[in-house]
């Protein structure tokens, strides 16, 4: 290899000698910050999530979402009969009040 080759090659290497470490302190910290196990020289995971935890937060997430949609479920209930209440003329529904007050008398 000549010099021109050389010193043209020179700034491309200087690049990425600062670029690189960059990208990997980037590429590492997203990994922790998104939960992906960090891995040492030879590509074994170094802090492994453990499985339970894993299965703990599925069970609390499974938990509430049954719970959220019990209630909106409730929720959709009680609009349906706003709605119908709304809807439904004066008269009938002046009606039904009176059969509900015969009734309970």
């Amino acid at each position: 290899m000549d010099s021109n080759t050389a010193n043209a090659l020179a700034p491309i290497f200087g690049v990425l000698a600062f670029v690189l470490p960059i990208c990997w302190v980037i590429v590492t910290r997203m990994k922790i910050k998104n939960g992906y196990p960090l891995e040492n020289a030879w590509g074994k995971a170094v802090y492994p999530k453990s499985a339970d935890e894993e299965m703990e937060r599925i069970r609390l997430l499974s938990q509430e979402n049954a719970q959220l949609r019990a209630e909106i479920g409730s929720i959709k209930d009680r609009l349906a009969t706003v709605e119908r209440i709304i809807t439904d003329a004066p008269a009938r529904l002046s009606d039904e009040i009176d059969a509900l007050r015969r009734i309970a008398n």
